[in-house]
């Protein structure tokens, strides 16, 4: 089954991948700044958005569903910009087909294992009882009484649908609840991406420390960094200009070096 995915613009194809729990629009600013340039393939990731529900969440089937689509479009040679979870799906494809890659962007995530950061929110999600619940304010006040921040709240109920039968979870939470192990292990392949890769790091976050250098270095030789000041993990939202520009200077570059 195809990935759902939206395509816009003309010229060389990006490829923009959400994190956890999001959805293609969630680099919809990003997008809109790119398809004056590019042709802009936003996705919803499996047991997100869309996209199908399957009980088989890996970075390596996603990675094989995102490879599948391209070849689906006809698209033999892509940028790759993947934030969080989605960073991790752009690395796998990198290092599965880096023949494919002309460039890997990276926002906020390294190719590492990660301690359990989201078992509040899973609880969260599955406390609120949809049968019941009368509109999408309750859910935000069930929420935050759970102790979920009430920023992070807003992008959450994002997945929260209204259908005839009721309020229902557009994203398959109870999938990704089985998958979450997968979704924050480590890289573990012993291929390398040589091709041009830059890193994007929100100076308040602690997704990407020093400490992950080596593992960094040890799968993209090539890498570079940026730092974002004043960010923190959805650095991408917290500063658009910024980040967009960062992005598309690394694209340009990289798509002229590379005469694709």
């Amino acid at each position: 089954m195809q990935l759902n995915h939206k395509i816009q613009g003309h010229g060389h194809p990006v490829i923009l991948l959400h994190g956890l729990f999001g959805a293609l629009d969630n680099l919809g600013a990003l997008a809109r700044y790119l398809i004056s340039n590019y042709q802009v393939i936003s996705v919803d990731l499996a047991n997100h958005g869309q996209s199908k529900h399957t009980t088989d969440t890996t970075y390596q089937t996603m990675a094989s569903d995102v490879i599948a689509l391209l070849d689906d479009l006809e698209l033999s040679k892509v940028t790759l910009v993947g934030h969080s979870m989605g960073g991790k799906v752009a690395m796998e494809i990198a290092l599965a087909a880096p023949e494919r890659v002309t460039a890997l962007i990276i926002a906020d995530i390294a190719p590492v294992s990660y301690t359990d950061r989201h078992m509040l929110v899973f609880n969260a999600l599955k406390s609120i009882e949809l049968n019941t619940l009368s509109n999408r304010k309750e859910a935000q006040q069930q929420l935050e009484r759970m102790g979920v921040d009430s920023a992070i709240c807003g992008f959450l109920l994002k997945n929260l649908v209204k259908t005839e039968q009721g309020f229902q979870w557009r994203c398959n939470l109870d999938g990704l609840e089985q998958a979450y192990p997968a979704i924050i292990s480590g890289l573990t392949t012993d291929r390398q991406y040589c091709g041009p890769t830059l890193f994007i790091k929100g100076e308040q976050s602690d997704y990407i420390v020093a400490e992950h250098r080596p593992a960094i270095n040890q799968f993209f030789p090539s890498a570079n960094a940026k730092i974002i000041q004043g960010t923190g993990h959805w650095l991408h939202a917290e500063k658009p200009k910024v980040f967009n520009k960062i992005v598309i200077d690394f694209i340009n570059k990289s798509v002229k070096d590379s005469g694709d």
